[in-house]
C-alpha cells in the first residue's frame, strides 16, 4: 500500500510537465495537482483517522483502497485538466482513509513500542521504493508513447490486489472501545486528541520534517541548474562524468539513499535510543542544508541528496513514537491527526519556499533557507526530547498496559 501510494505522489512532479502542455495551465494551476492531493490526505486523515478504530482495521483499509481503486481506474477517461485535478484530489482522501487504518494496523501486530518503531521503518521503505520506481514509470510510458494516465492503471491494479489480500487476510483480534466507555470513538474526540501534548509534539515534528525534506524533492532541481540559457545547458556548469549526471538525477539519488536508509533503520531503530539517533540525524541534516548552501551548487551536488540517508528514519520514528503513546484503540483517530500536519507539511512547505524565493528575484536558493531554518527547528525540539525525554514515561505505561512488557 505504501509503495502503491509512493508511485503516484512522488510522480508529480514528472505529470505536471506532461500536464502544462497538454492543457496550457500556469505553474500555479498545475500546483494544484501536488497541493490539493495533499490537503485531501490532511482532512481525511483528522476528520476519517477514527474510522479505524471505529469500524476496525479491515474494512477502513478495503474502505481507503475501493475509493483509491475507482480514483485509478477513472484516469482512463481523464481528459480534463479540472477532472484530472478532481481525481487526484479523491485519491488524497482515499490515502487518508487506508494509510490511518494501515499505520493503526502496524500497532496491533506489533509486539512492543521498540518493535512498532522498527515495523514503522520497514513500511516506510517501500514508500521510498515507490517514489523511485514512480517516476521511471512515467518517463519509461511517456517515452514509449503510451499517456501518463497509465501509471494510474496500474496503481488500481495494484490496488485491486491488495484489496483482494486483505480481503482474505487473517488480522489480529481487534476490540473497539465500548459504548459507556470514555474513551468511545467519535469524530469529537479524535479531534480533540490535537491538544493532547503528546500528538501534537509529535505532529509538529512531523510537519517540520516533511516541509525541509520537500525542499529536496521540489526545489533541488531549481536550485542545481546552471546560470544557463537553454534546458540543453542546464547542468554545463559541472564537469563531465558522474558530478553532470549525479546533477540530472539528484531527486533520484535523494529518493534511493532515503529508501535504503529505512530498510537500514529496521535494524537500526531496534537496538539504538531512538531520541539520540533523531537528534544526530537532524543535526546532520542542518549541516548538509548549511554546507551546500554556503558552498553553492558544486557542494549541494553532494550535500543535497546525502541527507536522504538523515531523512530516512525521522518520519517512521515520529509516527510510531506518536502512535505508540496512545492505547491502541487510539491508533487510528492519533495517526490521521499526524497525518493531517504531514500533509500540511507537504502543502505549505514548498509554498512557502517558493513564495520566499520569488521576493528574492526567483533564486531557489532563498527557499532552501527558509528549509534550513525549517531543520534547524526540528533539531531544537529533537535536542528538547532527547535531553528532557518527555515521553519515557508515557510510552512505559502504554508498554505494560497495550503489550504486557517493558522494551
Amino acid at each position: 500500500m505504501f509503495m502503491m501510494f509512493a508511485m503516484t505522489s512522488d510522480s508529480v512532479g514528472e505529470i505536471i510537465k506532461e500536464v502544462k502542455v497538454a492543457f496550457d495551465v500556469t505553474n500555479a494551476q498545475a500546483s494544484l495537482m501536488h497541493s490539493l492531493p495533499m490537503l485531501g490526505i490532511a482532512m481525511s486523515g483528522l476528520l476519517l483517522g477514527f474510522l479505524a478504530d471505529k469500524l476496525g482495521r479491515k474494512p477502513t483499509i478495503i474502505l481507503g483502497l475501493g475509493l483509491f481503486g475507482v480514483a485509478c481506474y477513472s484516469f482512463l477517461i481523464a481528459n480534463d485538466f479540472v477532472f484530472i485535478v478532481a481525481l487526484m484530489s479523491l485519491s488524497g482522501v482515499a490515502v487518508g482513509i487506508f494509510k490511518t487504518g494501515a499505520l493503526a494496523l502496524i500497532g496491533d501486530i506489533s509486539q512492543s513500542t521498540r518493535q512498532h518503531t522498527s515495523t514503522m521503518n520497514g513500511a516506510e521503505a517501500f514508500f521510498g521504493v515507490g517514489a523511485i520506481i514512480g517516476p521511471l514509470i512515467v518517463a519509461w510510458l511517456i517515452h514509449r508513447g503510451v499517456p501518463w494516465q497509465y501509471l494510474y492503471v496500474i496503481a488500481g491494479g495494484i490496488c485491486t490486489l491488495l484489496i483482494i489480500i486483505a480481503g482474505f487476510a487473517r488480522y489480529p483480534k481487534y476490540v473497539a472501545a465500548q459504548n459507556n466507555s470514555v474513551d468511545q470513538v467519535s469524530l469529537k474526540k479524535s479531534l480533540k486528541l490535537v491538544k493532547n501534548p503528546y500528538a501534537l509534539g509529535f505532529s509538529v515534528g512531523a510537519f517540520l520534517y516533511v516541509a525541509a525534506e520537500s525542499a529536496i524533492y521540489v526545489w533541488m532541481p531549481s536550485y542545481l541548474v546552471c546560470d544557463a540559457v537553454s534546458v540543453r545547458d542546464a547542468y554545463a556548469c559541472y564537469s563531465e562524468g558522474a558530478a553532470r549526471q549525479l546533477a540530472i538525477y539528484s531527486v533520484t539519488a535523494f529518493f534511493i539513499l532515503r529508501a535504503l536508509g529505512r530498510f537500514v533503520g529496521i535494524w537500526m531503530m531496534s537496538r539504538f535510543n531512538w531520541a539520540l539517533v533523531l537528534l544526530l540525524f537532524s543535526g546532520a541534516i542542518v549541516v548538509c542544508f548549511t554546507g551546500g548552501l554556503l558552498g553553492g551548487k558544486q557542494v549541494a551536488l553532494y550535500l543535497f541528496p546525502l541527507t536522504g540517508i538523515f531523512m530516512s528514519v525521522i518520519y517512521p520514528t515520529f509516527n510510531s513514537k506518536g502512535i505508540s503513546c496512545f492505547q491502541k484503540h487510539q491508533h487510528g483517530s492519533v495517526a490521521g491527526v499526524i497525518l493531517f500536519f504531514t500533509a500540511a507539511g507537504a502543502a505549505a512547505g514548498p509554498l512557502i519556499m517558493g513564495l520566499v524565493s520569488d521576493a528574492m528575484g526567483g533564486d531557489a536558493k532563498y527557499g532552501f533557507i527558509v528549509a534550513t531554518g525549517f531543520a534547524v527547528l526540528l533539531f531544537i525540539g529533537l535536542l528538547y526530547n532527547y535531553l528532557a525525554n518527555p515521553t519515557q514515561k508515557r510510552l512505559t505505561e502504554v508498554e505494560l498496559s497495550d503489550y504486557g512488557t517493558q522494551s
